[in-house]
C-alpha cells in the first residue's frame, strides 16, 4: 500500500551486504512483506483471504450496524490488524500514526517530534514506569523508551504485533521496553502500576471511550497524567451531510473502527471516570507557516515518489501487481482485497483532512487527582 525508501546501517559481511541490498530494493521489499504475511498465515493459523472477507462483511451496513461492530469490537480489531501490519510497516514505518510536517522537516523527524512531544508534555524521568495504550508494534515504545530512558509497557490486543514488537525491542536492545497483549478494557496490570500514560490514535478502536479511560485511570498512581492523541469528528462534521457521512464510512472500513465519535465525546469520557480534563485541543490546528497538512503525505502527486501510488496510474499498477502476486502465489490470497481496503481508508482520511470534518491528533491531556 505504501512504499519509502528505508535507511539502514552498513553491513559487516559480504553476505549480509548482499543480503541487505536485495532486501533494499522495491521488488525485494516486497516479497520481504509477502513473507511475513504468509510466515504470520502459518503460525497464527489465519488466511488472509477469509479474513479480509469475514473484515468487509463485518462494514457491511446491511448486515452490522454501529452497535453490532461494537459489541464485536475484538474481533474487528483483530482481524485488521491481522491483516494491515505487515502493509503499515513496510510502507509507513513502525509509528503508525500521523503527524504535520513543519518545514524543511522529513517524515520521519515528524513522526519522532509528534511522540516526543507527548513525553515532554508529561515530564517521563528516566525512574517512571510508563504505560502505551494500544502501542501497535511498539514503534513510539522505543522512540519514547529511547529519548527518556524510562520503563515503557506497551500493550495491543493483537498477537503478532506483541510478537513483532517484542523481537524489534530485542533487536534495539531497548530492556526496559516490552509489549504485552492485552485488551485495553481489561488491562492485566494491578492498580497504580505506572506513573503516566500515553495513546496514539488508538483509542478509537474502541466502541466507548470510558471504558478504556477508566483502566488507564485505575493503572495509574495518584497524581499520574495520562495524553491522548485521538481520532475524532470534528464539530465541522455534519451527520447529514452525504459527503461528511461518506469520508467517515471509508476511515472507518479502512482502519478498523466500530463508529468514529466527536472530539467532544473524549473530553466528557474522560471526566465520567474521574480525570481532571487539564487540556484537549486540535493538534491539526496548530500554526505551520510553510509546512504540511497530516494528510498531505496522502494525497495523489505525480511529482512524489512516495505519493504517485495515490495517482489514478498508480493504483492501476498496483493492483496489477499485487493479483499477479496472489496468481503466483507470491502473495497470499486476498492480498489485493487488503490493499483496497486499505485504500479505500486513504480516500476517507484525505478528504475528511481537506474538509476539517475529521482529526487524528485531537489531544487531551488529564491528571489522577492525588
Amino acid at each position: 500500500f505504501f512504499t519509502r525508501v528505508l535507511a539502514v546501517d552498513p553491513p559487516r559481511t559480504t553476505d549480509a551486504a548482499l543480503t541487505m541490498a536485495v532486501n533494499q530494493t522495491f521488488t525485494g521489499r516486497i516479497g520481504h512483506m509477502f513473507s511475513a504475511l504468509s510466515e504470520q498465515e502459518k503460525k497464527q493459523g489465519i488466511s488472509v483471504g477469509s479474513d479480509i472477507d469475514r473484515y468487509n462483511e463485518l462494514h457491511d451496513d446491511a448486515k452490522f450496524g454501529a452497535k453490532e461492530r461494537g459489541k464485536n469490537y475484538a474481533e474487528l480489531v483483530n482481524s485488521y490488524y491481522n491483516l494491515a501490519t505487515d502493509f503499515y510497516e513496510w510502507g509507513w514505518g513502525q509509528s503508525f500514526h500521523f503527524a504535520n510536517k513543519l518545514p524543511a522537516e522529513t517524515f520521519m523527524a515528524s513522526i519522532a517530534r509528534h511522540e516526543y512531544y507527548l513525553a515532554a508534555r508529561l515530564g517521563v524521568k528516566p525512574t517512571d514506569s510508563i504505560l502505551d495504550v494500544g502501542c501497535g508494534i511498539g514503534g513510539p515504545l522505543r522512540n519514547i523508551g529511547r529519548f527518556t530512558e524510562a520503563r515503557v509497557t506497551g500493550v495491543t490486543l493483537n498477537e503478532y504485533q506483541v510478537n513483532r514488537g517484542n523481537t524489534l525491542c530485542q533487536m534495539a536492545q531497548l530492556d526496559k521496553c516490552k509489549l504485552v497483549q492485552a485488551d485495553f478494557h481489561k488491562l492485566p496490570f494491578e492498580d497504580g502500576s505506572f506513573d503516566h500514560a500515553y495513546s496514539i490514535e488508538a483509542c478509537c478502536h474502541s466502541p466507548d471511550r470510558r471504558d478504556v479511560y477508566r483502566e488507564v485511570f485505575r493503572m495509574l498512581k495518584p497524581g499520574g497524567c495520562f495524553i491522548s492523541y485521538e481520532w475524532c469528528l470534528t464539530d465541522k462534521h455534519d451527520s447529514n451531510n452525504p459527503t461528511h457521512l461518506w469520508s467517515k464510512k471509508r476511515i472507518e472500513e479502512g482502519d478498523g473502527l466500530p463508529d468514529l465519535q466527536l472530539t467532544t465525546t473524549c473530553d466528557s469520557a474522560l471526566k465520567d471516570v474521574g480525570f481532571v480534563l487539564l487540556e484537549a485541543r486540535d493538534c491539526a490546528l496548530d500554526l505551520n507557516p510553510g509546512g504540511e497538512d497530516w494528510f498531505t503525505v496522502l494525497t495523489p502527486s505525480y511529482f512524489n515518489l512516495f505519493r504517485l501510488q495515490f495517482t489514478w496510474i498508480g493504483t492501476f499498477l498496483m493492483n496489477i501487481v499485487l493479483n499477479f502476486m496472489e496468481w503466483c502465489c507470491i502473495a497470499p490470497k486476498g492480498s489485493a482485497k487488503v490493499r483496497e481496503m486499505l485504500r479505500q481508508a486513504q480516500l476517507g482520511l484525505v478528504k475528511g483532512g481537506q474538509d476539517g470534518t475529521f482529526t487524528p491528533m485531537y489531544m487531551v491531556l488529564a491528571r489522577k487527582p492525588l
